[in-house]
């Protein structure tokens, strides 16, 4: 008996699957998207939760994940001028802060490289009281 015809797929479905995402250990205490839940950061990664970001209270971070970045831009931000690129949730594209490129003042150069996500944007999961 011959094997059955194959099924032509629809183009979208042969697509390879999204690996785009990094998924942080479920031991550790993490912050998620607050829109679709990807992974943003460990808390052990957090720096500072003293921020102001665009529209309220915002997190520094050392590293983050599963963000993309856009081009960035100077700015003159609370702390004097900074060169910033946003950045935004790779999975459902809201953007969620901004990255420091680089600090014009010598007093703010610790923030280059860093992360800002605005609490508006994020949620606490796995192992919080």
């Amino acid at each position: 008996m011959p094997p059955p015809p194959r099924r032509r797929l629809p183009p979208a479905a042969r697509l390879p699957p999204r690996t785009f995402r990094s998924y942080l250990p479920r031991s550790h205490r993490t912050y998620s998207c607050v829109h679709c839940r990807a992974h943003l950061a460990r808390h052990e990664e957090l720096i500072s939760k003293s921020f102001q970001g665009s529209h309220g209270r915002a997190y520094l971070f050392n590293s983050v994940v599963n963000v993309g970045c856009g081009p960035a831009e100077q700015r003159l931000l609370l702390t004097g001028l900074h060169s910033v690129a946003d950045i935004f949730c790779q999975s459902c594209k809201t953007t969620l802060g901004w990255k420091y490129e680089q600090a014009f003042e010598s007093s703010q150069k610790y923030k280059e490289g860093k992360f800002i996500i605005e609490m508006s944007h994020m949620v606490k999961e796995n192992g919080w009281d």
